[in-house]
């Protein structure tokens, strides 16, 4: 099912700019990671150490997996299984369809509310990493709450889209030439 053309409304230019600057920030968070990864083997060839290279490298990794998320998802780049997909047409389809964005929307809003109350549980614990950095974990972790909210949204937003009959296929390139 093609979307229908219409103008882009502003809810849908807000919800469109928050997946692309979510995936801008997550590629700023990559070049840090690269950044963090080249100043350790720098270091080592140089013999100096900058301490904290290595729990700002996993930071980083992880901010910018969780940041990426939704704009992967929006892009039909998430991995899916459609064999039973494939083998349904019209009314079975969407249901089957719209219990799967439904259930992944739930999981979805739980991992976030879950990697909130983390997040906040470390805030109030002065809970701190245990490398020599000394980080408050709190805020690394927010980047997890925050992709794992965006990713909400996206999730619910492809819901409505096709509860509405307006989702698009997610079909990445890809996909498209494997068969």
């Amino acid at each position: 099912m093609v979307r229908p053309e219409q103008p882009a409304g502003a809810v849908r230019r807000a919800l469109d700019a928050l997946y692309e600057g979510a995936a801008g920030l997550a590629a700023l968070f990559m070049v840090g990671l690269l950044v963090m990864v080249l100043l350790s083997v720098t270091g080592r060839q140089l013999n100096f150490h900058v301490p904290g290279t290595d729990a700002y490298a996993g930071y980083l990794m992880a901010a910018s997996g969780f940041l990426a998320l939704a704009h992967t998802l929006k892009r039909g780049e998430h991995i899916r299984v459609t064999l039973l997909l494939s083998a349904l047409t019209g009314r079975a389809r969407q249901a089957m369809e719209i219990w799967a964005l439904a259930a992944a929307s739930v999981l979805a809003v739980l991992s976030a509310f879950y990697s909130g109350r983390l997040a906040w549980q470390s805030h109030t614990f002065n809970d701190i990493s245990t490398g020599n950095d000394a980080t408050p974990l709190w805020i690394p972790q927010l980047a997890m709450v925050a992709g794992a909210t965006i990713l909400a949204i996206a999730l619910i937003d492809e819901l409505v889209l096709e509860l509405r009959g307006r989702r698009a296929p997610a079909q990445a390139e890809e996909a498209k030439h494997n068969e």
